[in-house]
This record gives C-alpha cells, sequence and structure tokens, in this order.
C-alpha cells in the first residue's frame, strides 16, 4: 500500500494492484511532453509503474492515454500539497 502521502481513505478493488510506495512532488515533468516538446497543466502519477503524464485539462491527455494503454488504475496528483488518488476503472476518488 502507498505511503501516506497517498490518501486512500475510500479503496476501491484495484488498491491492492499499487506497487508504488512513495511519490516525489513535484515530479520533473509529463514525461511524454518532454519528450515531444509539449506543455501541460497538472502531472498525474500512476501507482501502479510510476509513469508522470499530463491531465486531461492538458492538450495531450498522457496519463488517461497512459491508463489506457496499460490499464494501470490509479493515479495520483503529483502536484505540491495535493495527496489524492483516482481510479481510472471504478471512476473513484479514492480520498474520499
Amino acid at each position: 500500500m502507498p505511503a501516506p502521502n497517498i490518501a486512500l481513505t475510500s479503496p476501491c478493488d484495484d488498491v491492492p494492484s499499487i506497487k508504488i510506495h512513495s511519490v516525489h512532488r513535484p515530479p520533473p515533468g509529463c514525461e511524454d511532453c518532454l519528450k515531444m516538446g509539449g506543455q501541460w497543466v497538472h502531472l498525474r502519477v500512476c501507482l501502479s509503474c510510476g509513469h508522470v503524464g499530463c491531465c486531461d485539462s492538458s492538450p495531450n491527455r498522457h496519463a488517461t492515454k497512459h491508463f489506457h494503454a496499460t490499464r494501470h488504475p490509479i493515479i495520483t496528483s503529483g502536484e505540491v500539497g495535493e495527496n489524492w488518488a483516482y481510479c481510472y476503472v471504478h471512476d473513484q476518488d479514492l480520498s474520499g
């Protein structure tokens, strides 16, 4: 289960699949945007593999694209001061 810097007060059935135990905030940037010279609004971190992608308010929506490509279900915010988590599969906020 993730370290206390990720809120999981309302866990779903996918929580046991999480392997990442901590998230370093802020990450350097969206991995895919950095490769292509793109821009992002907010960062999301995959709790299955640690991939950093951009949010759905960003032009390329790399976090959601990562979910569709890998089926890794749970992300958390990469933003300083935010500790929420979200499950794509259950469309559920896991932090309450």
